[in-house]
């Protein structure tokens, strides 16, 4: 099957005020006068969702979330429900993250049952996966994140419009980047996880890099086999870092 269209998807982290808006408004104007090659999303802090998809509205900017809960409603104060995001406006969720597995003890079991939760409100999951300075130096880069995959993605996920993220720990926020052969390997190494956990509809859901990608490497990490996307963390804040890896499609 053919790779679907690439996506980039700008992870806002714990950054943004309302005053950030303009930044959206910047992209979008630059989108509209040269549009992109690919899809184009932007994950902002909770906060800022129903705000930035209304200033996105009519354009090709998709918004998603940075979490979810697995449960629908309940006594969980501070979390947020898939519901909760999509009646704010958003279409996509990152689960998983690196931060959200090391600093908060998230599982693998925890992430496919958020994935579930995702895909019954209407949202397209981003799965992120990723393995730490530790195992790769101890050779257990694929196994590692092989076993995340596997574990990760609920089989409701099959035939269902949706995305992983191979973020190598040890790289993110860190100015560190695997080569372009170690992002290969695992790539495929993913892909092949995928197709054996839901079949080969999987063939066709972007596999995106994230880990200090930035304007000047985005071009050839975006040619990489495999590479379906990029998940962009602090170049994804200022609509001109974002737009330099956009245009490198």
């Amino acid at each position: 099957m053919k790779q679907s269209v690439k996506l980039i998807a700008g992870n806002w982290k714990m950054n943004g005020l309302g005053s950030a808006l303009a930044e959206v408004e910047r992209l979008r104007a630059d989108l509209e006068a040269a549009p992109a090659g690919c899809r184009v999303a932007l994950c902002p802090p909770a906060t800022l969702v129903d705000r930035m998809a209304a200033a996105a509205r009519g354009s090709k900017i998709e918004i998603g979330g940075q979490d979810c809960r697995a449960e629908r409603s309940g006594a969980y104060t501070g979390d947020v429900s898939a519901e909760m995001l999509k009646d704010a406006g958003a279409g996509l969720v990152i689960l998983g993250h690196s931060e959200r597995r090391q600093g908060y003890g998230e599982t693998d079991v925890l992430v496919a049952a958020k994935a579930g939760a995702a895909l019954e409100a209407g949202l397209a999951p981003i799965v992120c996966v990723g393995e730490t300075l530790a195992e790769r130096e101890a050779g257990r880069a694929v196994e590692v994140v092989r076993g995340q995959v596997l574990n990760s993605l609920p089989l409701a996920l099959a035939g269902r419009d949706y995305a992983v993220a191979y973020e190598p720990v040890w790289a993110i926020g860190t100015g560190l980047t695997p080569t372009l052969e170690q992002i290969e390997e695992v790539h495929r190494a993913v892909r092949a996880a995928m197709i054996e956990r839901l079949g080969l509809a999987s063939a066709a859901a972007p596999i995106l890099y994230g880990g200090s990608v930035k304007p000047d490497n985005a071009r050839d990490i975006l040619a990489v086999a495999e590479v379906g996307g990029a998940l962009v963390g602090g170049a994804s804040l200022k609509a001109a870092d974002f737009l330099g890896i956009i245009r490198g499609v």
